[in-house]
């Protein structure tokens, strides 16, 4: 199912055509008229369907949709225009010269890449399934890691941030059975005359969850600065964890030295503050070669390892600078809710390597879409639409980043204000966990130069160079009838992948 292109302000109108969805749904589900209908109106469906068949009624239709064959499925790519030279590596010699003039539409397209699902389903997905092959290559091995990590002990954990006061949740009992959000017979009042309870069972949809009982009462303030510092707190903890590790690794009298090689996403609760999910991998590694992972100490195992993240978690915090609006800083640590689980890369545990990596990938293409608030980066005329000290939830986060970050020190609140004040990576490793997203997009772009209808000669990197001299043309399709064939085709396409997909899978299965 498409999903629109979000709108940045409230009651605006995004002019960008919406892409297509995941790439997992079949073309039946995309129903781009139903789509034009909710996001333009008639008027522009008909416009769309004039500009489609007028181009598809050309005489280069099917040059055309090979020409952005790449870009296709995006919601806002990007246009470039300018030259593209090939040049002998070995001699420096110009061996040919393309204008994008002589392209179709005078430019080439390329894919936004953005990783949010909620602007770019279609880039989203390539970035899911790209964020999928790297977590877990660092858990068995694979795309240039040795399979011997596989046998490292490793652990998922959480780690949250702490109350900023009372808040609206879904409860669920041991049984399975929902119970009510905050049950009280006699219920404290706080000092606005709000009675801190609550006896409704919340839906999963529910508006309330995450909105505080009282919203007057709860510490807007401490909930910004946390989220812009939790990744300097991430830091202070993983450095906790290794020195933990080294003092046990030098009590054991082992000759090798330890480390431990993480891999984080960071996951928007509905409250609005982030938390975050890790592996975190123990290793070992000689000192002359710390690029060389090596297993770690036979001395050493899961269980130690979950001991240094324990106490990392509860030992480590620090005090943040101080600010005009609270002299003395801000305390911040980790909350009393830290979970460690061993994970079994084989066998049918309760977390498993491809379960921990689907979970990673999810939450790698999501942003704040959790809380109700989803907008592009704010500034001085567009922040008033969002913020309001006397507001929603969000509506007084978002005041409190741009009150806060009226500081020189504290600008970032201000930058990373729809952020609701996080400004980290949302998928963010250590260097030696796994490969990279570049070698990842590196590879993907040798196989398909390798593997199209073009010579081998004039594909092979190691004795030409492919040099463009490009610039910024616009971004976005030309006409909504472009961005109906191009996504049409693009859905197609990806329809077709599935079902290879799933024959493959077949045929495996049943050997």
């Amino acid at each position: 199912m498409t999903t629109p292109t979000v709108t940045l302000a409230p009651g605006a109108t995004s002019t960008t055509v919406p892409g297509t969805g995941v790439s997992a749904e079949l073309a039946a589900s995309f129903d781009l008229s139903r789509v034009l209908d909710d996001t333009m109106g008639a008027g522009s469906r008909l416009s769309a369907s004039r500009t489609a068949l007028e181009r598809a009624a050309g005489s280069d239709v099917f040059g055309w949709l090979a020409h952005v064959r790449s870009a296709a499925g995006c919601s806002n790519p990007i246009r470039l225009c300018g030259t593209v030279d090939r040049i002998d590596a070995g001699s420096g010699e110009l061996l040919a010269r393309q204008s994008t003039a002589d392209m179709p539409d005078g430019v080439i397209y390329k894919s936004c890449g953005n990783r949010r699902s909620s602007v770019c389903p279609h880039c989203a997905e390539v970035y899911r399934r790209d964020a999928f092959q790297l977590i877990r290559a660092g858990m068995v091995g694979g795309k240039g890691i040795d399979p011997s990590v596989a046998a490292h002990p490793a652990v998922f954990a959480t780690f949250t941030a702490g109350s900023f006061g009372l808040v609206h949740t879904r409860r669920i009992a041991k049984s399975g059975k929902p119970i009510p959000c905050r049950p009280r017979r006699n219920p404290d009042v706080c000092s606005h005359g709000i009675a801190l309870a609550c006896n409704d069972i919340h839906d999963k949809g529910s508006h309330l969850l995450g909105t505080p009982l009282c919203l007057d009462c709860y510490d807007y303030d401490g909930q910004a600065v946390f989220n812009v510092q939790a990744s300097e707190l991430w830091r202070r903890t993983t450095i906790a964890v290794n020195r933990y590790l080294t003092r046990l690794a030098r009590r054991a009298g082992t000759h090798l030295r330890v480390r431990a090689t993480c891999c984080k996403v960071a996951e928007m609760q509905v409250r609005g503050v982030v938390h975050f999910h890790a592996v975190i991998r123990l290793d070992g590694y000689h000192p002359d070669a710390k690029d060389v992972t090596l297993p770690p100490p036979s001395e050493l195992d899961v269980i130690d390892l979950a001991d240094a993240i324990h106490h990392a978690a509860v030992t480590v915090g620090f005090t943040t600078e101080e600010h005009p609006d609270n002299p003395d800083g801000w305390r911040l640590a980790w909350g009393e809710q830290v979970d460690v689980r061993p994970i079994q890369v084989r066998g049918d545990q309760e977390i498993t390597d491809s379960l921990v990596a689907g979970y990673f990938a999810k939450y790698s293409t999501k942003s704040t879409e959790a809380t109700g608030h989803v907008s592009r980066r704010l500034n001085g005329e567009t922040v008033d639409l969002y913020a309001n000290e006397h507001g929603t939830h969000t509506e007084r986060l978002i005041d409190a980043c741009w009150r806060l970050g009226r500081h020189p020190a504290w600008a970032r609140l201000r930058r990373w204000a729809h952020m609701l004040g996080f400004g980290g990576h949302f998928l963010t490793k250590s260097r030696r966990y796994s490969v990279t997203f570049r070698i990842l997009r590196d590879n993907r772009v040798t196989w398909r130069r390798t593997t199209d209808d073009t010579p081998a000669a004039d594909t092979d990197g190691e004795t030409t160079l492919i040099v463009g001299t490009l610039t910024y043309a616009g971004t976005g399709w030309h006409t909504l009838g472009d961005a109906m064939l191009a996504n049409t085709s693009a859905d197609l396409a990806r329809s077709r992948a599935l079902v290879g997909r799933e024959e493959v899978a077949h045929e495996l299965s049943a050997r």
